[in-house]
């Protein structure tokens, strides 16, 4: 069993703040970081950790020296980088602020991100070869397409939607091609163009045939078909939150393909198992500093829900 991801992969760049900065306001950092990071790079580095399938990840770097790092970071962690091309140019950079709640504000100049919008035949066979294809949207939206289509009959695409603003330029498309939606209550919104939360679950979960929205600290709600379930969250003290979303698409994708089910066969106790193990590996993840270095192993995770209720 396996998870391709195709998607992102960055350097970030955080500073510590007391605050997230007003416009036109100027704070001095606490303390700077950079490391791994990209909503692609570390939702597989989640499927990884997750432990029970095969990771790889499809995507581009640039010729600088921050790609090298990162691929490395990759190898290291266990995932098959075949897929990941060195492209002229930069690699793409986040600009992260992290206030002393854990809240963040994030800026993202997409790089070697954007070089491409379709796969190489390399990347097409490692997509091919999948049993869970994730992808979300800090790439093309073409990029996107073309690896749904890419994948296997039986295999599942998940989508994490975010960030949400491509997502209307081909929404009928990506909805089409999408298995399992991942999005939080505001990519929810701006998805389904709705202002009102029920109402764009409603018409998302009308057009796909699964969907998970994130709640933040209110945990999420997975709905499949006409049955729904809310999987409340783990109580932690956030230090923090730049890589909770990644964490749980990740962990999510790891087992849909450990189940060994097809996206035909799926069920809502399924889906809420994932979204369990899901909500456990975010609330880890918050609770250290950074994106794929605060992810948890397998064995963290089962002896966190062993420790803790949500």
């Amino acid at each position: 069993m396996s998870v391709v991801v195709v998607g992102s992969i960055n350097q970030d760049i955080v500073a510590r703040v007391a605050r997230i900065p007003a416009p036109g306001e100027t704070l001095l950092a606490e303390s700077l970081v950079r490391s791994g990071g990209g909503k692609g790079a570390n939702q597989a580095v989640g499927a990884r950790r997750a432990g029970g399938a095969d990771v790889a990840f499809v995507g581009a770097v640039g010729t600088d020296a921050a790609g090298e790092t990162l691929r490395s970071a990759l190898v290291t962690d266990g995932i098959d980088v075949s897929g990941l091309l060195r492209v002229d140019g930069v690699t793409g950079t986040a600009l992260i602020s992290v206030d002393a709640h854990g809240e963040n504000a994030i800026v993202v100049a997409a790089g070697a991100n954007a070089a491409r919008d379709t796969l190489t035949d390399t990347q097409r066979a490692a997509v091919a070869s999948a049993t869970v294809v994730l992808t979300q949207l800090e790439i093309p939206v073409a990029l996107v397409r073309d690896a749904a289509a890419a994948r296997a009959d039986g295999a599942w695409h998940v989508l994490n939607a975010a960030p949400s603003a491509p997502f209307a330029s081909a929404r009928a498309e990506l909805l089409a091609a999408t298995d399992v939606l991942v999005v939080n209550e505001h990519e929810a919104r701006e998805a389904a163009g709705a202002d009102d939360l029920d109402e764009a679950v409603g018409a998302l979960a009308a057009a796909v045939g699964v969907l998970v929205v994130t709640l933040g600290a209110r945990g999420c709600l997975v709905v499949c078909g006409t049955d729904r379930a809310e999987v409340p969250a783990y109580a932690v003290t956030p230090v923090d939150t730049t890589g909770a979303g990644d964490t749980f698409c990740g962990v999510l994708a790891a087992a849909l393909a450990a189940s060994g089910r097809r996206p035909d066969t799926v069920d809502l106790d399924l889906l809420v198992d994932a979204a369990r193990a899901g909500a456990a590996a975010s609330a880890l993840a918050v609770t250290r500093p950074g994106a794929q270095d605060a992810v948890p192993t397998s064995d963290e995770v089962v002896a966190f829900q062993k420790e803790n209720q949500p």
